[in-house]
């Protein structure tokens, strides 16, 4: 079992920053990789980005990628999304999730998840 729990969401302007965390506990040492997906209302739940828990391998969606960045700190059993230059269409609810196997893109491969944080941005 791995528990895990976010942070760091919040209402902030337009080009404005967030520091998303996740703090995991449980059974960390057989995680592949931690990802953070979010959903928007009316939406399905996205990948946003993905770290491999041992390695320094990282993985964005292209939309993200230059203005958002992932990382970890596996002493801690912490995982950040520092998100930059904000955009209304980045408000959505953020997910952190844990996968012990498989493609890093797909939710369904995903075995943990947060109970996620709120991010908005106004324009």
């Amino acid at each position: 079992q791995v528990q895990l729990v976010e942070s760091g969401g919040g209402f902030v302007q337009a080009g404005g920053s967030l520091r998303l965390s996740c703090a995991a506990s449980g059974t960390i040492s057989s995680i592949a990789f931690m990802g953070w997906f979010r959903q928007a209302p009316g939406k399905e739940r996205e990948f946003v980005a993905a770290v491999k828990w041992s390695g320094l391998n990282t993985y964005y969606k292209d939309s993200v990628k230059g203005r958002f960045t992932i990382s970890r700190d596996n002493a801690k059993n912490t995982v950040w999304l520092q998100m930059n230059s904000l955009k209304p269409e980045d408000t959505a609810v953020y997910y952190c999730a844990a996968s012990y196997s498989g493609y890093y893109g797909d939710f369904d491969n995903y075995n943990y998840w947060g109970q996620g944080t709120q991010v908005t941005v106004s324009s």
